[in-house]
């Protein structure tokens, strides 16, 4: 597989919060249950570290994030990155993320899913990049996932990879390309994205926050990028993330539309919603739209985790 381009592959490693796997048709069946307790499995986009939801805990419901290989802290933070910043040293760390494919990125989720479902409904929720995986991962045990929950995330139907639909006429308006300048090292030598979200580049940040979190105040965007990893793999975003309508396509699934997202905009959301709807039209998404941003603010994820708790119910 040929290295997605420089801009096309800035412009998902850049979407916060890939490789085909093989299934038979018969999927596993669901496992005894110990306890009925409503488990969210949520899967990061780009540059995401393993996050939980802390307010669906205290509802009654289980949270838990899947850390993807090479998307631990302590494989990505090195003293080039604090500051100050050694930037020509940054530029040249071998990457964490260099081989590691949306195959690895389903292996991961997959073997989360295994364990949680022993103790009740799974509900799966992928943001940005994360929905890539999240419909891989439907394909390979879509008998334990209850629900999908694509979060402003990518869902590929017609069109193969994120990269494609990012390069579609609605992807095109995503502002992610004017972030170009946060790129340190060369991506080919790295064989990695690799962004420095800790810069002090006035110009970067007022790109990043258009793109990102508009809306935010300075703090709350600062302390949202401060928890991205600086890495990301170049073979997820172009690798084929559709999922077939004999597995993926019977899981029910959900598209919370974020209204004024610049990354993964309306109309490319919309656009991924109706092909996935004409591909299994028995099975069509239930959809929701919150006035939020790519990374919403905590104000707009209130509405995100009422959503997700009227769902376990």
């Amino acid at each position: 597989m040929n290295a997605p381009t420089r801009r096309t592959a800035l412009q998902l490693a850049a979407a916060t919060g890939a490789g085909a796997v093989t299934a038979t048709v018969a999927g596993p069946s669901k496992p005894a249950r110990k306890k009925e307790v409503t488990t969210f499995v949520f899967v990061s986009g780009s540059n995401g570290v393993a996050s939980v939801d802390p307010e669906l805990t205290m509802r009654g419901h289980r949270t838990v994030g899947v850390t993807l290989p090479g998307h631990g802290p302590e494989e990505q933070f090195h003293v080039a990155y604090q500051a100050p910043q050694d930037l020509a040293k940054l530029a040249n760390l071998p990457s964490p993320v260099a081989s590691v494919t949306l195959d690895d990125y389903v292996e991961a989720t997959v073997n989360v899913v295994r364990r949680v479902a022993e103790y009740g409904p799974a509900i799966l929720v992928g943001g940005s990049l994360g929905g890539a995986t999240i419909t891989k991962a439907a394909d390979e045990v879509p008998g334990l996932i209850d629900r999908l929950v694509y979060s402003s995330a990518f869902c590929c139907t017609n069109l193969p990879t994120p990269n494609d639909y990012v390069n579609s006429p609605e992807g095109r308006e995503s502002l992610t390309p004017t972030l170009l300048n946060g790129i340190v090292g060369d991506p080919r030598v790295i064989n990695a994205i690799r962004i420095n979200w800790r810069t002090n580049n006035r110009e970067f940040l007022d790109a990043a926050k258009k793109a990102f979190m508009e809306d935010a105040t300075d703090g709350e965007f600062l302390a949202m990028l401060n928890t991205l990893l600086p890495d990301e793999s170049m073979l997820v975003t172009g690798a084929d993330a559709r999922g077939s309508k004999q597995r993926w396509g019977r899981v029910p699934r959900v598209y919370i539309r974020h209204t004024k997202d610049r990354t993964i905009p309306l109309a490319l959301q919309d656009r991924m919603i109706k092909e996935a709807d004409a591909a299994t039209p028995r099975n069509p998404f239930k959809v929701f739209s919150v006035e939020a941003t790519h990374a919403p603010t905590a104000k707009a994820y209130r509405q995100i985790t009422e959503i997700l708790h009227r769902l376990a119910k």
